[in-house]
Formats: C-alpha cells, structure tokens, sequence
C-alpha cells in the first residue's frame, strides 16, 4: 500500500504540476518550501549545520536566512522538474546559461570521453536536458533499482525520453560499460559529493574531513578522459546558472589510487568554489562530514540518519513536506553505492539519502551517483580491462565485499542516441 500511494503521489507530481501556469507552479514550490522551513524538520536542521561549515563565520540569524533560501531553491528544482515534460525544446535550450562551456566542446571535438562531476546544487536534470537538447550530446548514467517497480520504470523512462543512457547499479557491471563509453569518446554525467560506501576517497572538504566517491577519478585515471567538475546554482532569473570549471588533470606520477585520490581531492575544492558562492543552491540536506557520521558515545544526533545500511531510504520531494512522515520508496545509490537509512522526518528532503534520491534529481539517474559505477577500492590497482563490483544497497560498507570481474569486451561504440526532446523529459 505504501509503494502504490508513493507512486500515486509521484505520478500527481508529474501529471498536475507540469500543467499549472509557471508562475502559480513557482509560488505554489516556494509556499511549500516555507511551510516544511518554519516546522524545523530533520533536513533543515541538517542543512543549517553543513552551511556552518561553508559559511562559519555567518550569525544564526544569516544562516536561518540561508537555509530558507535553501529550501525555497530546492523546491525549485522539484517544481521544474514535474514540469519539464510540458516544457518546449526552446523553452530547455534557453533555460541554462553555463559557464565555461568551453572546456566540454573542446573535449568533445578532440573525440575523447567526457566525465562531467557534480555536487547537489541547482538542478541538473535541467542541466542534463540541456545538453541533450542544445549540444545535441546524450550521455550515460547510472541508477539504482527502487521500489516500487513502477516508479523507478517512470523515472528511467523521464530520463530516457532525453536521450540519456541509464545503467542500473546491478552485478557490478556499470564501470565496465562506462568504461568501454568512455573510451568511445561518449559523456558520462555522475553526482560525486557524498560518498555512501566503502570505497570512497577520505578528502579535505572546507577544512573537514569527509569521504567523496572515488568513482570519477578512477575513470579518468583509466580511461583516460576528461575529468570536468560542473557547479549550478540560481539566480532571480528563470535561467539556470552553472559552471564548468578547468579539467583535473590526472597526476604524472603516482599509484592509480595515489592519481585517483589527488583528483578526487581537486573535484572537492571544485565543488567548495562553485558551494562556498552560492551555498544556498546546495541541496545538502544529509550528514557528509565523518565528525558527524561517527558521534561521540554512538547516539544518534538531531537531524542524522542511521548509518549506512541501517535501511531503506524513505521518499522525498514535495508530498513529504506535507506530512508529517514519509514511507520508503526503495533504495538509491549514492556516488558508491550503499544505502542509508530511513527517517521519519517532516522535512521535504530526508536525512537519509542524498535528495532524497529517489525524486528526479535524486540518485536515480540524472548524473548519477559516481560510484555507482562500482569503481575498484581504494587500495586497489588494477589493469585498464578491469571493472569491479560494489556493494549490495542492502549491504552495510562494513561487510560489504568487493570483488572484481572482467570487463566485457568492447563493443561498437557509445549507446546509440534515443529520440530527444524536452517533451520526454529529464536526466
């Protein structure tokens, strides 16, 4: 009962709001987004706290301020992505305006893959339809199985319609195939700020120490290519704003974990550039930093979730801020494939997962999770046919194996381009 009322609710999202008036969808996301604010949920309270981290210096008066606009920002992203399907071809190719554009069209014309990394800002299924729309590029992702069926059926057949290739997170097989991509001078979009795995990379991120999935770098590293991180954010306008900023270069010297470790590295001081000017538009609404994944005595803090593998994710995104609780849809992956654990919160994004990962932006695809592509372990070196499993979402990081397996072998080349369009909507 739980996962058809949570498909219902989904599929209301998608068949009601993208027919209101623009402006009556926009002030209906910001009265939402001010309700779940002033009832002080677990995700906002978590919001409130990482945005000390990027702003430490700000009062609790500037950081109520931004955690407002946060909300306000991440239901902008919700109330445009039920509405993407309604918007025109025009109405996509107008509504990105990118930064340094540049350095993708140059990788992409020298015929060498392409990974774009992105942390949880603006909205990247936007972002995803544009370059699928405007540069006329598809590109390859990774999701993981929800539940119900028929909801993670809609959101890989919401992302498909814009000729996104959608891998699942099952049988370890994803790396490979985003290898042979990659190799084949295709574009793979991955999400790589928050790592829910054994496999992530320790970095230093605003002076604290967190984990980020290793995934991007170890595709570079053995692909050879291009490793772009990609920041967005909003402004007044209806136009996405975003950025993409100079390669990571992969190291002349070094290990491939030592190369994948000092690029991972970059990606976050990429990231805390593109976060640290406009914080409000990071959707950040879980724990990230170790400190608070491990609190002192073992008890649980205000606003966290259980560890990884404590359980399933619960449902996000609009319907959760107007209730009190949230019944799970399934478990997504998260740049390294392990699952959180649920909460009951009232806030519109759950401390559980990344975004909420089952919505649209969320995990389930539009550049998905980076170690989803179950990259080798850290310690790991292995040779440039090599493609390694990752960790059940059910499983807990610390008993979850790895294991390796053969690539398979190559194949004609990228996934071929699905019919496109911004009537078929989203990443």
């Amino acid at each position: 009962m739980k996962d058809q009322l949570t498909d219902a609710l989904y599929g209301l999202g998608w068949g009601a709001v993208k027919r209101l008036p623009e402006p009556v969808a926009t002030r209906l996301g910001r009265e939402i987004a001010d309700v779940a604010w002033r009832r002080r949920g677990k995700g906002v309270l978590r919001l409130e706290a990482n945005l000390a981290r990027v702003v430490p210096d700000a009062s609790p008066a500037r950081l109520a301020r931004l955690s407002r606009e946060g909300m306000r920002s991440y239901m902008r992203y919700w109330m445009e992505s039920f509405r993407l399907p309604a918007w025109s071809r025009e109405r996509v190719r107008s509504g990105f305006a990118p930064e340094g554009l540049h350095h993708l069209e140059e990788a992409l014309a020298a015929g060498r893959g392409v990974i774009l990394a992105l942390p949880h800002m603006g909205n990247y299924d936007l972002a995803g339809a544009w370059v699928t729309t405007r540069l006329g590029v598809p590109f390859t992702t990774v999701a993981e199985r929800l539940k119900p069926e028929s909801l993670y059926d809609r959101f890989v057949a919401y992302r498909e319609g814009l000729g996104m290739e959608v891998l699942p997170h099952a049988g370890g097989t994803a790396f490979g195939v985003l290898s042979r991509r990659l190799r084949a001078g295709g574009l793979v979009c991955l999400v790589a700020d928050r790592d829910l795995s054994a496999h992530g990379i320790e970095v230093s991120f605003f002076g604290e120490a967190t984990k980020m999935p290793g995934g991007p770098a170890r595709l570079a590293v053995q692909t050879g290519a291009v490793l772009l991180p990609v920041t967005l954010w909003y402004d007044r306008s209806p136009v996405l704003q975003g950025r993409v900023h100079p390669p990571v270069e992969v190291p002349e010297t070094g290990t491939r974990p030592e190369k994948a470790a000092a690029m991972t590295q970059a990606l976050a001081d990429a990231f805390a550039s593109g976060i640290a000017e406009h914080p409000q538009d990071w959707h950040m609404l879980q724990r990230l930093w170790l400190a608070d994944l491990a609190p002192a005595g073992g008890g649980a803090r205000p606003g966290d979730e259980p560890p990884p593998g404590a359980g399933t994710r619960p449902a996000d995104g609009p319907a959760a801020a107007a209730t009190p609780s949230r019944s799970a849809a399934g478990t997504v992956t998260d740049t390294a494939g392990s699952a959180s654990g649920a909460d009951s919160g009232p806030a519109p994004a759950t401390d559980a997962g990344s975004r909420g990962e089952v919505g649209p932006h969320g995990e389930a695809g539009s550049c998905g999770e980076a170690d989803s592509a179950a990259a080798p372990g850290p310690g790991t070196d292995t040779g440039p046919t090599a493609a390694n499993g990752s960790p059940s979402p059910s499983s807990s990081p610390s008993t979850s194996p790895s294991r390796s397996e053969p690539e398979p072998g190559p194949d004609a080349g990228p996934h071929p381009r699905p019919a496109a369009g911004p009537g078929t909507e989203a990443p």
